[in-house]
């Protein structure tokens, strides 16, 4: 999936992990907390991973590259079965995919159907159980989730050769979690420089945190139609060294013309606060103050119309 970087110590392993579940199961929030950065975005809105963020965890003993993907669904859009055919393409090219079934939501249906698929695979992959968000629950009900993950393989006939519970938010188990995975991986090289947490573009990066930001507080129908276009990012000529700043023009794209004065908000307050909210996490990331310049533009059903989603990276 990659070419090696560098060579490494006799002993030392490497492979790649993809995580997959249900919507909001943590696979993103898991993701960040493994590498020790924000890499991929989270929200509690259905359908916010859009492409296969990839996270990069470097010890001295190991390298894992975790895939973020996007949740499995029933197309209902061109968008949907592209994002389908990324996650089995992805699928097929990992050592381990870790199923992640957060602990307070039964194991249901749509879990088994994953599990399936993933074991259906010509070459099926190692799997491994998570059971995520256990902070939210209590004793009794976790040990009852973890006899739902049990049963789970007796009803699928799969073998998840770890069931490990945790929790993202707190860091709990998410070091085990990382020890497990390297323990499953053969010798390999380090295939990214010792320092690089992603490989993902810095106009990527920015795009999905100004997405990240303009999925709060919309409509429920209205997330699923949002994509960020960065048209244009650069530093500002004429500031001093110690004074840089960044210039971004960013349009939020959007479905119909009726969305375009939601996302705009009562007096501009809606793509104010996005700005704003998006601001802040870009300078995290980068490190370098941000002007930040949104517009929001109306492309006729993009979800379905493939010149663009091709053009959107799709």
């Amino acid at each position: 999936m990659s070419e090696p970087a560098s060579s490494a110590p006799e002993g030392f392993k490497s492979g790649f992990v993809c995580f997959v579940g249900r919507p909001n199961a943590g696979k993103s929030t898991l993701t960040n907390a493994l590498v020790g950065s924000k890499v991929a975005i989270t929200s509690s809105k259905p359908q916010t991973t859009r492409h296969a963020v990839r996270g990069i965890i470097s010890r001295d003993d190991a390298q894992l590259v975790v895939i973020d993907t996007p949740g499995l669904s029933k197309p209902r859009s061109l968008l949907q079965e592209r994002l389908n055919d990324l996650v089995y393409a992805t699928w097929s090219e990992v050592d381990v995919v870790a199923v992640v079934l957060p602990a307070n939501q039964h194991v249901g249906p749509g879990d088994e159907y994953l599990v399936r698929e993933v074991a259906g695979l010509a070459h099926p992959p190692r799997l491994v159980a998570i059971c995520s968000k256990a902070d939210l629950v209590s004793p009794v009900r976790l040990a009852k989730q973890l006899l739902e993950i049990e049963a789970l393989q007796e009803k699928t006939g799969v073998v998840f050769e770890e069931i490990v519970p945790c929790s993202a938010l707190s860091g709990d188990q998410v070091d085990e979690i990382a020890d497990v995975l390297v323990a499953m991986m053969d010798e390999g090289p380090a295939y990214y420089p010792d320092g690089e947490v992603t490989d993902e573009p810095t106009e990527t990066l920015v795009g999905e945190l100004i997405r990240e930001a303009a999925l709060e507080g919309v409509r429920d129908e209205l997330p699923h139609s949002i994509a960020v276009e960065v048209d244009e990012m650069g530093l500002r000529e004429g500031r001093p060294d110690d004074r840089p700043l960044l210039d971004i023009f960013a349009s939020l794209i959007v479905e119909r013309d009726s969305q375009k004065p939601i996302m705009i908000g009562r007096r501009g307050e809606h793509i104010k606060q996005v700005g704003t909210d998006a601001r802040r996490q870009i300078t995290a990331l980068l490190g370098t103050p941000v002007h930040l310049d949104l517009k929001v533009k109306v492309l006729k059903e993009w979800q379905r119309d493939p010149k663009h989603l091709n053009r959107l990276g799709f």
